[in-house]
């Protein structure tokens, strides 16, 4: 029961940040939206990560695909940290 109850709780907290990466992506296609609050905060929390992949991966023309992979290697992460957490509980 513990079990599960810890891989909502991380499924869930990636699969809102995963969604806050789509919104933040999509705001961008209209500039007036990214300087309302919620752009605001969007920004503060999706930036830090996006910008460690646009620092290795350019542009392709005026396409940015660093959101793609970022989002492919958040859900690689999760289901890594889901493996390890049912180890670690299967340990005990």
């Amino acid at each position: 029961m513990i079990l599960y109850s810890i891989y909502y709780y991380v499924s869930l907290a990636f699969n809102i940040y995963s969604f806050m990466l789509v919104g933040y992506v999509l705001m961008s296609w209209v500039p007036a939206v990214q300087s309302t609050k919620v752009g605001r905060i969007l920004e503060k929390a999706c930036e830090p990560y996006l910008g460690i992949f646009r620092k290795f991966i350019p542009p392709i023309g005026m396409i940015d695909i660093s959101p793609i992979v970022a989002i492919f290697m958040l859900n690689f992460i999760k289901n890594g940290l889901v493996i390890v957490i049912q180890k670690i509980y299967f340990m005990f």
